[in-house]
């Protein structure tokens, strides 16, 4: 792969960290803040009915969903920021042909071509 598109991958892909990591620090705020007022039983928000205290848990759940799932992606991110280092950004491990640009820049964490992605699937 040329080096500009090396480096227009890793601008990318730092780009969508720094995003995702703000987004993360937004989610954990706003969870933390929850469960410190619903513990304190400070907020005057929080009801005492079952329900809603039912929605609250499944909101405060949805929350830490999120932020592992962008943990997730973040670790793939760093992931694909090491192969861009080590030269193999681009290559797939499947097959070992050059992954189309298109799908680097739909997909930057691929690791596999289409054909060898389906081929996983299947």
């Amino acid at each position: 792969m040329k080096t500009e598109d090396l480096k227009f991958f890793k601008e990318l892909l730092l780009g969508k960290r720094e995003e995702i990591l703000r987004e993360m620090g937004v989610i954990q705020d706003i969870s933390i803040k929850d469960t410190t007022k619903e513990a304190s039983g400070t907020d005057a928000t929080y009801s005492t009915h079952m329900a809603d205290q039912g929605t609250d848990a499944q909101e405060r759940e949805k929350a830490f969903f999120y932020v592992s799932r962008d943990h997730k992606y973040v670790k793939y991110i760093n992931e694909a920021l090491e192969r861009i280092e080590n030269g193999t950004y681009g290559i797939c491990t499947g097959c070992g042909c050059e992954i189309p640009h298109a799908r680097l820049e739909a997909v930057p964490i691929t690791q596999k071509c289409v054909e060898c992605k389906m081929k996983e699937k299947q």
